[in-house]
């Protein structure tokens, strides 16, 4: 969909339960999803002691929560290895490396404006 499509379907009371602008903020509405999405982005892959020495402000049953709706979501691809010790990391889907886009517009809204 172009941006000019995009507004007229606004402009013409869209949809607000089917709007993928709403998925999306829906999505990121949790306080530290944005955060995980961020630091996931900044690795190829990462364990999860070291995602949570990069947040020290996260307890980990949060980090785990948001680590599984993202990875239900299929934003986050969780894989673990069968060694000893037990071995798993994270890393982006490419629907979720797509999302550094989203946050790249908003760092040129956000230099412009704020």
């Amino acid at each position: 969909m172009t941006f000019e499509e995009f507004k007229d379907k606004i402009q013409s009371n869209y949809d607000e339960k089917n709007c993928p602008v709403t998925k999306v903020l829906e999505l990121l509405n949790g306080k530290w999803t944005t955060r995980v999405i961020y630091e996931l982005e900044r690795h190829d892959s990462i364990r999860f002691g070291e995602l949570k020495k990069s947040m020290p402000a996260i307890t980990n049953a949060m980090l785990s929560g948001t680590l599984k709706m993202l990875e239900k979501r299929e934003i986050v691809i969780r894989t673990q290895f069968n060694e000893v010790p037990l071995r798993v990391e994270y890393s982006l889907s490419e629907a979720g490396k797509e999302m550094l886009r989203i946050y790249y517009e908003m760092a040129v809204w956000g230099d412009k404006f704020l």
